[in-house]
C-alpha cells in the first residue's frame, strides 16, 4: 500500500512557497473544465482516518472552510470540486458510477485536457474484482459485507468524469488502452500490467498528461 500512499500524497502536496494557498471553489463541472470558480482563503484540507473512511465512506479528504459554517455546509453539499494551489478535489457527493453513488467527502483529482480523472474506493462490480481474486470463496450476510468493506479501505481506482453527463466511468485496462492510442510504447508496457488499481493507472495518467502539455 505504499505505492498508494505515494499517489496520494503526490496528487495534494501543496507547494512549499510563501504567502497564501490559492483557493478556488468550482459550483459545478462546467465551471471546473472553463476554470471558472471563486477564489476563497479560509479553506481547511483533512485527511481521513481509515476507520472514518470504513463506518462513514466516501472519499479520502474532508475540506472545510475555517470559522464559516454557511460555506463548510455549501462545500459538503452543493460544491463540485476545489482547487488548492496544484492540488485539485473533487466532491464525492456529486460522483455516480453506473447506479452506485461515491458517497460524501473529497477525492483527489488530476485534470489532463478537458477530462478529470479521480481516484476514489471502487464500487459495484468495480469493488468486487477489486476486493476478490478469482475462485476465492465469498462469505454472505453482515460478516461477509463487514470483511469486504474492510479489503476496501486500501483500494483505489481512477474514475473518468464524462463532460457530457458528468457521471464516473471507471478507468479499466482497456479504458487506459484506448486513451494511449496514440502512444504505442506506453500501450505496450501497459498490455503487461497485471492490475486496474490506482497504484498502476496513476502512472499512465501523469506519462498522459505530460505528453498532452508537450504537444
Amino acid at each position: 500500500m505504499k505505492k498508494f500512499g505515494f499517489i496520494l500524497l503526490v496528487l495534494t502536496v501543496l507547494p512549499a512557497m510563501p504567502g497564501k494557498a490559492q483557493q478556488v471553489i468550482y459550483a459545478n463541472l462546467r465551471e471546473l473544465l472553463a476554470q471558472e470558480g471563486d477564489t476563497v482563503t479560509t479553506l481547511r484540507v483533512e485527511k481521513r482516518s481509515k476507520n472514518k473512511i470504513l463506518w462513514l465512506s466516501g472519499g479520502d479528504y474532508r475540506i472545510e472552510a475555517t470559522d464559516n459554517p454557511g460555506l463548510s455546509r455549501y462545500l459538503r453539499k452543493r460544491c463540485y470540486a476545489v482547487r488548492v494551489d496544484s492540488a485539485l478535489y473533487v466532491n464525492c457527493r456529486k460522483m455516480q458510477y453506473k447506479r452506485y453513488r461515491l458517497g460524501r467527502y473529497y477525492a483527489p483529482a488530476i485534470r489532463i485536457g478537458d477530462r478529470v480523472y479521480f481516484c476514489a474506493q471502487p464500487v459495484g462490480q468495480v469493488a468486487t474484482s477489486s476486493s476478490t481474486r478469482p475462485g476465492t470463496p465469498r462469505l454472505g450476510g453482515d460478516v461477509g459485507n463487514a470483511i469486504a468493506a474492510s479489503a476496501l479501505i486500501n483500494a483505489r481506482v481512477f474514475y473518468e468524469i464524462n463532460p457530457r453527463n458528468g457521471r464516473a466511468e471507471f478507468v479499466s485496462k482497456a479504458k487506459m488502452m484506448s486513451l494511449l492510442g496514440d502512444y504505442p510504447h506506453l500501450s505496450e508496457r501497459l498490455q503487461r500490467e497485471t492490475g486496474e488499481g490506482a497504484s498502476v493507472m496513476w502512472y499512465y495518467l501523469t506519462e498522459l498528461k505530460r505528453l498532452t502539455e508537450e504537444k
